[in-house]
């Protein structure tokens, strides 16, 4: 039996590549609207700390985790009949990250069909989310926040690890089908620094929920 959302309930979700800035639009946005904001966590993460040590023995574990906490996540935020908003996708999980390490040859053929069994057992679960909201941010400019922001946990991440990821970002957006998007230049529209800019975000976020469209704030053909 799959969970609902309540009468005028919703549940946001952002998706984007590292340093894309998920993290500061969900606190901006559950701020505007009054949505509960839940964020990514990784300080109670019992695989995170194996899995950089070790990848290829520790990935199909931690992203079990990563699946069974997501669901977890969803289910209590829909339980609370508030509207919330979620600073990562339970889809990112699966067809970017779990499909990166799979490439990389750190999860093997028979751990990558596992996962995809039980992800697509997991979904038939949960509610579809009201909104996905889609930032698309330039790879030169996400490895210079991402040294900027300098969290020593991502001091080993690869430039060519963020274009992997960038390129199967762009390969999902053409086949998510789960709900309306608004894609948003995350370059183009500095969210967090310019309130004109996060006002346009809010009114394309606004149109985008009453009318059940996709939108996309950004110069048509510049990334797609």
């Amino acid at each position: 039996m799959s969970l609902e959302l309540s009468q005028n309930q919703r549940i946001i979700v952002l998706a984007g590549n590292i340093g894309s800035g998920k993290t500061s639009l969900t606190q901006l946005l559950s701020l505007s609207f009054g949505w509960t904001p839940s964020y990514e966590s990784v300080e109670n993460n019992p695989y995170l700390a194996d899995f950089y040590a070790d990848m290829k023995t520790w990935a199909f574990h931690l992203q079990m985790y990563f699946l069974g906490n997501r669901a977890n996540e969803i289910e209590n935020l829909v339980k609370t009949g508030n509207s919330a908003i979620m600073d990562r996708s339970i889809y990112e999980d699966a067809h970017i990250f779990v499909r990166a390490l799979h490439e990389m040859d750190n999860l093997s053929d028979r751990d990558y069909q596992a996962y995809f069994r039980l992800y697509d057992l997991v979904l038939k679960t949960l509610p579809k989310p009201t909104l996905l909201i889609r930032l698309v941010t330039p790879v030169e400019t996400l490895i210079d926040r991402i040294k900027q922001r300098a969290r020593s946990i991502e001091d080993t991440i690869d430039p060519d690890y963020l274009r992997l990821l960038d390129s199967y970002y762009h390969q999902w957006a053409q086949e998510y089908a789960e709900s309306p998007v608004l894609t948003i230049n995350s370059l183009r529209f500095d969210f967090v620094n310019n309130p004109a800019h996060f006002k346009e975000i809010v009114i394309g976020l606004e149109k985008c929920i009453q009318t059940q469209n996709d939108l996309a704030l950004m110069e048509p053909g510049k990334f797609e």
